[in-house]
């Protein structure tokens, strides 16, 4: 699937990754794509309530929703695979809990061994973004 959406369409985007099958979601896109805020719409949905940002330092953030935790991941800062497997970057994949991973490609060969859906982002101007999800 692939469309043009604008902040205000925000939650059509949102209904239609959480109407998919997997748990683990890849984000790709440049940087100010709107990946962060892309996820943050998401947990939104699923009922958190606190304030949420990018783990870009401590690798990966929980949230409580009103379907157990969720991982935001953002793995832009990660320099080597061992990084994500020191921390049981497996065991969040495997636990069944909703995990949203920025900057994916580092992981590429863990995250092969699981069913991903990647949701791929590009800028079209200041307000419009273009979403493909795979």
């Amino acid at each position: 699937m692939e469309s043009a959406f604008s902040l205000e369409q925000l939650d059509r985007v949102v209904e239609e990754i959480l109407a998919r099958p997997e748990h683990v979601f890849t984000f790709t896109g440049d940087l100010g794509a709107g990946k962060t805020t892309l996820i943050k719409a998401i947990c939104r949905r699923l009922g958190v309530e606190h304030e949420m940002s990018s783990p870009s330092f401590g690798i990966v953030n929980q949230y409580d929703t009103s379907q157990g935790p969720a991982y935001h991941f953002d793995l832009y800062r990660t320099r080597d695979v061992s990084e994500l497997l020191e921390i049981g970057f497996d065991e969040y994949l495997e636990s069944g809990a909703y995990c949203f991973i920025e900057w994916p490609e580092i992981a590429e060969h863990v995250l092969e061994h699981y069913d991903c859906a990647n949701v791929e982002l590009q800028t079209i101007d200041n307000d419009t973004r273009s979403v493909r999800i795979s």
